[in-house]
């Protein structure tokens, strides 16, 4: 590579601030000014809200948050990037995104504040049937106690390792419980790859496959495949170590066009199931519905 070449590629912190602009526009596009409270005036040269809104709504000044979305080299403050996350409802995973491309140290915190309190309410009140809220990229956001009995160990897991895909390709109690486990799988990365081509240029999910590719060979040997799928409601069957067979009627609720969260629901087929998960669900005691933090 010549030195004009070299001189001419980015540097590591101009990548990060490209990606910054980048990303911000692309979450004030999604939200519509009726979902953000505010009232539609005249017509609109670009979908969602305008900077001078988002600035408006964070309560900070429109010359800095536009220099913010432009990637110009200025620091922010731990609670205007909050601010701005709030604003444009990032997820905690979204939110983590924001802070590391701002320069900022990601809190060890995720609030909770995420999963709307209506739908953990529900969760709770769907109890004996299982339940967990997952996002577009399939991290496990919530989850109701039968469900932490069902999948188990859940709650001992970092931050990281909360998702369906990491836990379908390296858990050894996943592998052994699944009892179709390859079906499960290869629907589960045709949806993940299907669900990427949105978000393709977004660091968290391309970082998500590079750690899959390393640490599963059987996820290297699916994603080569470049099969896609599209949601689907099916029968999963489970051997739990407690209480053996379970058949489960799995089906995904969206909560609108615009959320990434759905709630994962697992319903029992039979008689016989509906007996184990009814009996746990009597002596499992009263432990509070597990939010990812």
């Amino acid at each position: 590579m010549s030195l004009e070449a070299r001189r001419a590629e980015p540097t590591d912190e101009q990548a990060r601030r490209r990606e910054l602009t980048s990303f911000l526009r692309s979450r004030r596009e999604r939200i519509s000014p009726e979902q953000a409270g505010l009232p539609r005036t005249g017509r609109r040269r670009t979908p969602g809200l305008r900077r001078e809104e988002v600035a408006h709504l964070a309560g900070m000044g429109v010359t800095w948050y536009t220099w913010l979305e432009q990637g110009r080299d200025i620091k922010v403050s731990e609670p205007v990037l909050a601010a701005i996350a709030r604003t444009l409802r990032l997820d905690q995973y979204e939110r983590a995104h924001l802070y590391t491309l701002a320069g900022h140290p990601v809190p060890r915190e995720h609030d909770s504040a995420d999963v709307p309190r209506a739908l953990l309410v529900m969760m709770r009140q769907l109890e004996p049937i299982p339940a967990a809220l997952i996002n577009a990229r399939f991290d496990l956001l919530a989850y109701n106690r039968t469900y932490e009995w069902l999948v188990g160990g859940i709650g001992d897991l970092s931050f990281e390792d909360r998702n369906w895909l990491v836990l379908m390709f390296t858990s050894p109690r996943w592998r052994t419980t699944l009892l179709d486990w390859e079906d499960a799988a290869v629907r589960l990365v045709g949806r993940f790859r299907s669900g990427m081509a949105e978000h393709a240029a977004e660091s968290g999910w391309k970082s998500l496959v590079t750690r899959l590719r390393q640490e599963s060979a059987d996820f290297e040997r699916l994603w080569g495949q470049h099969a896609v799928r599209g949601p689907e409601n099916f029968t999963k069957r489970f051997l739990h170590p407690e209480v053996g067979l379970l058949t489960l009627d799995y089906t995904q609720l969206s909560f609108g066009e615009r959320s990434a969260i759905k709630l994962a629901t697992y319903t029992p087929v039979d008689d016989e199931t509906w007996s184990k998960v009814t009996g746990w669900s009597v002596r499992g005691g009263q432990e509070e519905i597990g939010v990812v933090r």
